[in-house]
């Protein structure tokens, strides 16, 4: 965890880069813009940001406008911290398509936030034989609440207990987007029906096991679109897609737009 004014040079320029580790943005005062791979996120005062491991970034913050504080840690930290190889995921606002990737609290909940940051911070300067312990509970507290809230803002179930399957998939996805890109293929990898996958996504996410995977997709062929030079036909071949064309007619299926007007529009600073 580390204070906005250690890192204001880091988030006020407005280089595209991405990091290998998940960041939760806190600010307590801010005016600008985050663009996120596709995504334009306006951030004021009391802006909470969600952003997974390499996501293309641009930051747009006016400097004289910043007060933040940033947690940032791997995804094996938290698994090995927690023993839960799927807790990241189960946390709704990362990897997510379909919600948004930030939301906005009062000042009393960015305070308490902010104070459960700087006990975890004061445990990392000075530990103590008890410091792990504390550190865990303080931070699993944290996330579990801002899952909590970010569900109720935007009316997802949380968590089943009984319903992993939708997790492993949601991870799954993660890994193998680039090769595999039916239904079907998941559920194999999990060891279950087509239907059985289906109903665990539903109830989980309020979406079908398809949507969650074309979303996925249509996320993969933008961000090499828009961060690569490669070619469509480049780009079907990495994604393992037998002809440029059905690329082609996805995307428009998907995005309402070609590939070249998607770009274009980008470019244009059109998209959100």
């Amino acid at each position: 965890m580390r204070s906005g004014d250690e890192l204001l040079e880091e988030y006020t320029h407005t280089d595209v880069y991405n990091t290998d580790f998940f960041e939760i943005l806190f600010f307590k005062e801010a005016k600008g813009q985050l663009i996120l791979n596709q995504r334009t996120i306006d951030i004021a005062d009391n802006t909470i940001v969600f952003i997974s491991p390499y996501q293309k970034r641009q930051w747009r913050m006016d400097p004289h406008h910043l007060d933040f504080t940033l947690l940032v840690f791997q995804e094996d930290f938290l698994n090995d911290f927690f023993a839960d190889k799927l807790f990241t995921y189960r946390l709704l606002y990362f990897y997510q398509l379909d919600y948004p990737l930030s939301m906005t609290v009062d000042s009393d909940a960015m305070q308490k936030a902010c104070g459960i940051l700087t006990e975890i911070k004061s445990e990392l300067i000075a530990t103590k034989l008890d410091s792990e312990h504390i550190i865990r509970s303080l931070l699993y507290y944290l996330l579990l609440k801002l899952n909590r809230d970010y569900a109720t803002r935007n009316n997802l179930p949380l968590e089943k207990p009984e319903n992993s399957y939708a997790y492993q998939f949601k991870k799954l996805l993660e890994e193998h987007i680039n090769e595999k890109q039916r239904v079907n293929e998941y559920a194999s990898l999990l060891g279950i029906s087509r239907v059985t996958l289906n109903k665990a996504v539903q109830a989980q996410f309020n979406v079908t096991a398809t949507h969650l995977l074309k979303q996925r997709l249509l996320f993969e062929i933008k961000n090499y679109l828009i961060h690569s030079d490669l070619t469509v036909a480049e780009i079907a071949h990495i994604l393992n897609i037998s002809e440029p064309n059905h690329l082609v007619r996805f995307f428009k299926a998907q995005a309402g737009l070609t590939t070249s007007q998607f770009l274009s529009d980008y470019q244009n600073g059109m998209t959100s």
